[in-house]
This record gives C-alpha cells, sequence and structure tokens, in this order.
C-alpha cells in the first residue's frame, strides 16, 4: 500500500488535507472538468456536423451505429484502467522486470481483445442494428458508421491502454493533451468529410477513426520515447502475456467491465424501444443523451475530485474534512442542477437547434430537456454523496450503485412509466431522468450512517 500512495502522490500533485475545502476542491476539480468538457465535445461533434447537413436520418445513423463503439470503450477504460493500478504499485516499488511484463501483457491483451471485438461487430453488424430496432430510413448510414468505427477500435483499446501505463508511471498531463489532439483532428475532418465532399455518416466514421488514431499516435510516440523507463522495445519478444500480470489485471478490471457492459445492454434496451417510435422519437433521444451528459460535466468532475479528495482526508484520519468535503461538494453540484434546470425550462429548442433543424425534433426536445430536468437533479444528490461511497474504499457498494443505477432502476422505471402507466414514448424519458433517484437516496443515507468513519481503508485495500 505505501508504494502505491507515494505513485498517487506524485501523479495527482496536491495535498488535498489542508487549506479552504471549497477552493481546494475547485482547483483540483479544474483539470478533470475541463479533461471531461473535451471528452464530450470530442463525442459531440459527430452529432452536431451530422445533424447540420444530414439531417435526422444521418443523426440517427450515427447514434445507433456508434452503439457498439461506446460499448466497448468503458470496457478497454475498466482494463487499462486495472493495468494503471497495477503498474501503479509496480513503479512505486521500483519493481523494473515485472513492470517490463505488466506493460507487455497490457498491451498484448488490450490489442487482442480489441481484434475479437472488431470482427464480431463487422460480422453482425446488421443483425446488430436489426435488434436496436434502427429505423429502416437510417440503417444505411448505420451500417456504414458501425462498420468503419470497428475498424478504429484497435486505437481505441490501444490509446487507453497506453495512457493507463503513462498515469501508473506518474504522468496525468500528457494524456489530456492527447485528447486534445484527437479532437483538433476529429473536427477539422468532420467539417472536410461531411461538409464540404458530403458523406454523411460513413464521413464522420472515418474523421473518428482517424482522431482515434492520431490520439494512440501521439500517446505511443510519448511512451516510446521513454521506453528506458520500462525497457521497452518494439520487438515480438515483448509483446507476450505474463501469467501473474494477466491475472492481476483480469480481476481488478473484470468486475468494472462487467457493470460497464450491464450498464451498456441497458440503454441499449432502452434505446431500442425508444427507436420502434420511429426517427423524430429515436433523434430526440440521441440528441438528448448527448445535451445530458454534456450539460452534467461539471457535476461528473467535481465528484471525481470529491472522491480523491474524501479520500486523502480519511487517509489523513481527518473524518470531519471528509464529510465537510460532501457537503461542499453538494453545493456545487445543487447550483450546477439549478443553472440546468433553468437553461432547460427557459430554451430547450436552442439547445436542440446546435444538432438539428428539424421542426418535430425540436418541438420533442423542448419536452425532453423538461423531463431530464429531474435527473439534473438527482445528479446532483448522487454525485456528492456517492464521493463518499468511492473516497471510503467501498468498491463492491459502488459495484451496486453502478448496477442499480445503470441497469435496474432503467430497466424497471422504463416499465412502470412506459407500459404500466401507459405514458408511452414519453415513459422512456420519465425513466431515463428518475433512474437515479434510489441510488441518491442510498448514497445519501449512507452518509449520513456514518458507517463510513469505521473504515480502515489502509488495511483493507
Amino acid at each position: 500500500m505505501g508504494s502505491t500512495t507515494a505513485v498517487s502522490t506524485k501523479k495527482v500533485g496536491s495535498n488535498l488535507t489542508e487549506g479552504p475545502i471549497l477552493k481546494t476542491l475547485l482547483i483540483f476539480a479544474g483539470p478533470i472538468v475541463l479533461t471531461n468538457i473535451i471528452q464530450q465535445l470530442y463525442s459531440m461533434v459527430d452529432l452536431m456536423v451530422i445533424g447540420q447537413f444530414a439531417g435526422s436520418n444521418g443523426t440517427v445513423g450515427v447514434s445507433s451505429g456508434g452503439e457498439i463503439a461506446d460499448m466497448v470503450t468503458p470496457i478497454a477504460t475498466a482494463f487499462s484502467s486495472a493495468g494503471q493500478i497495477y503498474i501503479a504499485q509496480l513503479f512505486g516499488a521500483q519493481m523494473t522486470e515485472k513492470i517490463k511484463k505488466g506493460v507487455g501483457t497490457l498491451l498484448t491483451m488490450m490489442l487482442c481483445m480489441s481484434l475479437v471485438f472488431m470482427c464480431i461487430t463487422i460480422l453482425l453488424c446488421v443483425p446488430i442494428l436489426h435488434l436496436l430496432n434502427c429505423p429502416a430510413e437510417a440503417m444505411s448510414q448505420a451500417k456504414s458508421y458501425m462498420i468503419i468505427s470497428a475498424v478504429g477500435m484497435p486505437f481505441i483499446f490501444g490509446y487507453n491502454a497506453v495512457c493507463g501505463i503513462l498515469r501508473g508511471m506518474g504522468e496525468s498531463k500528457r494524456p489530456l493533451i492527447f485528447i486534445i489532439i484527437a479532437a483538433v483532428i476529429n473536427i477539422v475532418l468532420d467539417i472536410i468529410f461531411v461538409v464540404v465532399f458530403r458523406m454523411a455518416a460513413a464521413g464522420t466514421a472515418i474523421a473518428t477513426v482517424l482522431a482515434q488514431c492520431g490520439s494512440f499516435t501521439a500517446a505511443f510516440y510519448f511512451m516510446y520515447k521513454r521506453r528506458e523507463q520500462f525497457d521497452f522495445d518494439l520487438k515480438r519478444s515483448y509483446f507476450k502475456i505474463d501469467k501473474n500480470a494477466f491475472g492481476i489485471i483480469v480481476r481488478q478490471g473484470l468486475p468494472q467491465a462487467t457493470r460497464s457492459m450491464f450498464v451498456r445492454f441497458s440503454l441499449l434496451w432502452v434505446n431500442s424501444h425508444i427507436n420502434s417510435y420511429g426517427l423524430v422519437a429515436s433523434a430526440t433521444n440521441s440528441i438528448g443523451n448527448k445535451l445530458q451528459k454534456f450539460l452534467e460535466v461539471f457535476s461528473s468532475g467535481v465528484s471525481a475530485a470529491s472522491g480523491a479528495m474524501v479520500g486523502q482526508n480519511l487517509g489523513a484520519k481527518k473524518p470531519d474534512r471528509a464529510a465537510k468535503t460532501v457537503w461542499c461538494t453538494f453545493g456545487c453540484t445543487c447550483v450546477c442542477a439549478a443553472i440546468l434546470t433553468i437553461l432547460s425550462l427557459s430554451i430547450p429548442e436552442q439547445l436542440f437547434r446546435v444538432f438539428t433543424k428539424d421542426s418535430e425534433v425540436l418541438a420533442m426536445g423542448a419536452l425532453y430537456m423538461r423531463i431530464i430536468i429531474f435527473h439534473f437533479i438527482w445528479s446532483a444528490v448522487v454525485g456528492a454523496f456517492q464521493s463518499m461511497v468511492t473516497g471510503s474504499g467501498y468498491a463492491s457498494m459502488n459495484f451496486m450503485i453502478g448496477i442499480l443505477d445503470g441497469v435496474v432502476c432503467k430497466v424497471g422505471f422504463s416499465y412502470l412509466f412506459a407500459t404500466v402507466m401507459g405514458m408511452g414514448l414519453f415513459g422512456y424519458f420519465h425513466a431515463i431522468a428518475w433512474s437515479r433517484a434510489l441510488p441518491g437516496l442510498i448514497c445519501f443515507i449512507f452518509f449520513i450512517s456514518g458507517k463510513w468513519r469505521k473504515r480502515k481503508l489502509l488495511s483493507e485495500q
């Protein structure tokens, strides 16, 4: 545990146990929020450009065609995070030979996984789109987008693997630069392929894949320049799987990957039912999901920062400061939720107009935004009080909350609102909006119970 702490301190570069709580929290959260904004803009550019220049068919094509890529990316993140933790511990202990085996194992297994997902996606492209109830008008564009995106999966897995390795060795700034590189490439190529050459969804997919290739290339080049730190070499003998390293990475990454897949499958289930209501409903849901994620970047960033700050303070045996950090976080997320509610009620069509010119989608989008305000409110609760769950090290409870939020409530509430209460399409929108209510209450009860004060962090991790 000692080596992990040493590496984490070097990586974060901030002592979060001293100074004014709110100021410390906001300063620490700044880079995280910035990274979230860039990541969300990166994913939104495709939908913005395609919606303005290829209409609702293109919007639904990109959204439906990108469902599998959206599912495998969290899997790549899960295993790269597991590799990051393992390599961080080895780096802190200066176990150079094991670092070499860990890096080789992570790169090899991520490459193999990406190739498997790529082949499955290309071969089963059409059946997958039928399962998603992709509207017939958007099927051609969705198929093109899904196949081309699948080709980019090795870059997604490779980028996440390299960034996991770099973060594990204490390099936290470069991954942000690599994301900026990808965003710039994607925006420029989207304009060229979609606006100039009118390639619709296929052009957007090509731009995305080339952007992923660019970020991976930059990350890999940087890692190669630092290769002497872990004896890295571009030889086939380096890319092999060490049994011990493989076991550790799988045990660390599998629970998170499993949760991500369950959550993604539930989203696919909800989206497929919404898609069955036609092109306008599908386009509204696609745009609404992107807007909701982007508008919540501040809350999610502050929540992530709060989890780290709570962890440091509990580790420093300052539980009262940890509790005050949670209340400060709650204040920040509530302010954010209030601002988002005002925007959603006052200018809903203007928010949707960034992505589409379709009058029917704009009208339905206004209704969607008035419903989704409840998601903003409950996200404020979850974002604040779950930071105590995360910071106190309750991984099993975090897993349960993730499943409850992403699977049980979304599917259960969808059935309740859409079928039992007969609300139809808008029942699914309400299900999304209220899916965080129960997780929020559980996180709040856990916080006020004070059980986290008895958590023996250093002896249990």
